[in-house]
């Protein structure tokens, strides 16, 4: 009678998520980690009296500033999950949050309507003569509440995750993720890049 299925979906869903998430993780880490040793090698042979500028113009302090705000990302997740994908500009996580959440807030309605059909039954199986009731309903009562419970369990799983997902995406945000590997080098006391396209 017990469903198995509705207890497996959402760990194998959880886990999709997560191994999909740990691979751009790994990615960006690994271009952050080419960039900020190219930054440092052209650090050490540019002139100290020339004063870098960015594209728009502001003097570079050296310090890194994000685009995206994590704490604004979470705000938005926590407010309407999804939107914090949105802000981060992962549109394809949005249906896959939805869909989810969508099938665990179903699964909630139909076990509750389930649980409270079979616990109105059962309360109505209870006679002066027979107490206890029909035991085959109230197994079923319980039954429809522990999935119903399971469901909601589900729910605050898959809201949690969106509201990490969502922190985590807009710090990895301004990472270089790109296919092109960049290689520097020092040649005579110069620094080299060669770029290879892939």
């Amino acid at each position: 009678m017990f469903n198995q299925d509705a207890f497996f979906i959402p760990i194998i869903l959880l886990v999709l998520m997560i191994s999909c998430t740990e691979c751009e993780v790994n990615a960006q880490s690994e271009a952050f980690e080419r960039n900020s040793n190219k930054y440092l090698l052209h650090e050490k042979f540019s002139s100290d009296s020339v004063i870098k500028k960015d594209t728009a113009g502001i003097k570079d302090t050296g310090k890194f500033k994000m685009t995206k705000s994590p704490l604004k990302a979470v705000l938005f997740s926590a407010v309407l999950p999804g939107a914090g994908q949105f802000y981060n500009k992962s549109y394809w996580k949005i249906p896959i949050i939805w869909g989810i959440g969508g099938y665990f807030a179903y699964e909630v309605v139909r076990n509750n309507t389930y649980y409270l059909d079979y616990r109105d039954q059962y309360v109505n199986s209870q006679t002066p003569s027979n107490p206890s009731g029909d035991s085959r309903l109230k197994t079923l009562r319980e039954f429809y509440r522990d999935q119903r419970d399971q469901f909601i369990f589900y729910f605050g799983v898959l809201y949690l995750i969106n509201l990490v997902d969502a922190y985590v995406d807009a710090h990895l945000f301004d990472f270089d993720v790109s296919d092109r590997i960049k290689l520097g080098m020092i040649e005579k006391g110069k620094l080299v890049n060669l770029k290879i396209g892939l």
